[in-house]
């Protein structure tokens, strides 16, 4: 049987009939055929066979305005079609979902719109929990997605996903004959994870479209309680991110599942950080079991570091200090900047606080000083004391150098050159009586003692190169004239007549070859025993007469410069003189027609002569806006 337009243009794929075909009628979408033995029925959206009735000694078979009339030798009989849904139910019954979706879409012509688009989605809803229960999933989501599936159609499949507080009641007549996903899999563990994982897959691509308006609560619960059974990485990143979580249902559940970190989550994405860190700590201490975070004490120390519940923060500072001090003393050294700017957690009473605590206190005055630069001489002084009872500390219990006296130092050394703000006699006087030496010529810098330091430096330490570090570091910001007194000042130590040191005159020598810029050479030359040798001080003195060369050349350019300078300024002054201006007890003020009694006048452009008050009240009087010249003359 072939299809064809007026035109005689087939644009359908023909039917197959047998090979005595009687009669034929269009009843859409079918074609119905008569043979000999049967009555056949195809279909024209597919050109498939549907239905096959037998009947035998048939003649007529055609169409009465719309009605199928067939007829025999002893009877007329009419055709009367099932209507199109129950065709439609009766093939999904089948699970013939193709064929009922081919028959809906035929249908579309013949059934209103809106009653259309009503029967329409509801076939695919329900085409797509038939290729659900065949684990179809791929397809399944694509006629939930089509067919607008209320989610919670799906949710209601899994006992115990939906809130206990839900209104949802399933759609009636039902979209399937499953009362629950223990029915759907009969018991099947491997098709439960299988229809599970799909549900987690469709509720995350669903939870953030139109298809989740006016339920989310219930999608993302649902989701929440089937990663926690799943033990599924993504529950975190719900929880951290915007949910709607119910938090009776899911704190139930998670606390089910043991999922006592997540739990905290939940707990401070609804403002009830207490709970949190309750349940966190309680994790720590090992009072319960959840392996989720290994680093959940850092985790905690982090968490009070950005809490901006203050009552929070000291109640719990106690436990993180004990942990750890140097870790938990982060809860007060690591706040955000704008509440650091504000002091709203008074530094003093933190000081206090952390007092059971040396190593916290140590850190935090650290970052008072060095990070924050708060230029207070209670926290330098405080600060350079604990430096210097830890290194006595461990002076006494250990004479050897371990790594952490020796980081003590160093911290004690740089804190004591490079603030000015401490107590210096109060921590000299803590000095005397230990060896300390580099510390004590510190702080005798800072004194301007600088002799006693050097001598320090040189005699006791027998440190010469931290002698003349000692001169660089003091001078710094300083002119040269300062510069080169502190290396004058060393060059004498090392020169001291009462000492016969050959390692001192050595270093005196290296001090002056390598430094030779720091040095007045008429002065050194003065200095030095007469007794050296040119050879002995050649790098010095060849870099003292190129210096002294170079100053030399430089000041002669400088004066050459500022001649020249001068000389433009007395061109000026010569442009500006003109011709001279003579002044004789004769002459009189053009104001006033007074003569002038004081070598003092005002002269204006016109070449009058007045009195500067004259000047002064006259331009008063009149706003005269015209600049003049005033000059003196004495004759």
């Amino acid at each position: 049987g072939m299809f064809a337009t007026v035109d005689g243009i087939s644009q359908r794929a023909p039917v197959h009939w047998s090979e005595n075909v009687i009669g034929a009628a269009l009843c859409f979408p079918y074609v119905v055929a008569l043979d000999d033995e049967f009555i056949t029925v195809h279909s024209m959206l597919d050109q498939q066979q549907k239905q096959t009735l037998p009947f035998k000694e048939g003649h007529i078979l055609q169409d009465f305005e719309g009605k199928v009339i067939v007829a025999t030798n002893k009877g007329v009989y009419i055709l009367v079609p099932l209507p199109l849904e129950k065709q439609i139910q009766d093939l999904l019954a089948s699970h013939r979902v193709e064929e009922a979706l081919v028959l809906a879409k035929g249908a579309r012509r013949n059934i209103p719109k809106e009653k259309f688009q009503v029967m329409y989605k509801r076939i695919l809803q329900q085409a797509g929990f038939i290729q659900f229960a065949q684990l179809q999933f791929l397809e399944a989501k694509e006629l939930f997605r089509s067919g607008q599936l209320d989610v919670r159609e799906l949710i209601s499949l899994y006992p115990f996903l939906l809130p206990t507080s839900s209104s949802f009641i399933r759609s009636h007549p039902p979209l399937h004959e499953y009362a629950d996903l223990n029915q759907l899999t009969q018991g099947d563990q491997e098709k439960m994870t299988k229809c599970k994982q799909f549900l987690m897959t469709y509720l995350n691509e669903v939870r953030s479209t139109e298809v989740a308006n006016g339920y989310k609560e219930d999608i993302d619960t649902a989701l929440l309680k089937l990663y926690a059974e799943a033990n599924h990485e993504s529950l975190l990143d719900l929880l951290v991110s915007e949910n709607f979580c119910l938090l009776t249902d899911s704190a139930a559940w998670l606390e089910k599942h043991k999922k006592y970190f997540a739990l905290g989550l939940l707990y401070h994405y609804n403002g009830q950080d207490a709970a949190a860190l309750q349940l966190w700590v309680k994790i720590v201490d090992g009072d319960i079991e959840d392996s989720t975070r290994s680093d959940l004490y850092e985790y905690i120390v982090d968490f009070l570091t950005f809490c901006s519940d203050q009552d929070l923060v000291w109640k719990y500072s106690e436990w993180v200090l004990q942990k750890n001090e140097e870790v938990g003393v982060q809860i007060f050294t690591k706040r955000p900047l704008e509440e650091q700017e504000k002091n709203s957690i008074n530094p003093d009473d933190t000081i206090n606080h952390l007092n059971k605590y040396p190593k916290a206190r140590v850190k935090y005055l650290e970052h008072l000083v060095l990070e924050r630069k708060i230029e207070k001489e209670k926290y330098h002084t405080h600060l350079a004391v604990l430096y210097l009872e830890a290194i006595l500390q461990l002076k006494s219990v250990s004479t050897d150098n371990c790594t952490e006296k020796t980081e003590l130092l160093l911290k004690l050394r740089s804190h004591l050159q490079k603030s000015d703000l401490y107590r210096k006699h109060f921590i000299l006087d803590k000095i005397q009586g230990t060896n300390l030496h580099m510390e004590s010529a510190i702080l005798y810098g800072k004194l301007e003692d600088h002799e006693k330091a050097l001598h320090i430096l040189v005699h006791e330490l027998k440190d010469f190169h931290a002698a003349e570090e000692y001169c660089i570091w003091n001078s710094e910001n300083r002119d040269l004239h300062y510069r080169r007194r502190l290396f004058h000042m060393l060059l004498t130590v090392y020169l001291n007549p009462s000492s016969s040191d050959s390692a001192l005159v050595m270093a005196a020598v290296d001090l002056l070859n390598n430094h030779s810029a720091e040095f007045d050479a008429a002065l050194v030359l003065q200095l030095v025993p007469d007794s050296w040798s040119v050879q002995l001080l050649s790098p010095f003195l060849s870099g003292a007469v190129r210096q002294s060369i170079h100053t030399k050349r430089m000041t002669q350019a400088a004066l050459g410069l500022a001649q020249a300078e001068n000389l433009i300024y007395k061109y000026e002054k010569v442009k500006q003189k003109g011709a001279p201006v003579l002044l004789s007890d004769k002459k009189v003020c053009q104001v006033c027609q007074n003569p002038f009694s004081e070598p003092v006048f005002v002269r204006y452009p016109n070449g009058g002569l007045v009195h500067t008050h004259c000047a002064a009240n006259r331009h008063l009087n009149s706003n005269m806006t015209q600049h003049f010249s005033s000059s003196s003359n004495q004759t």
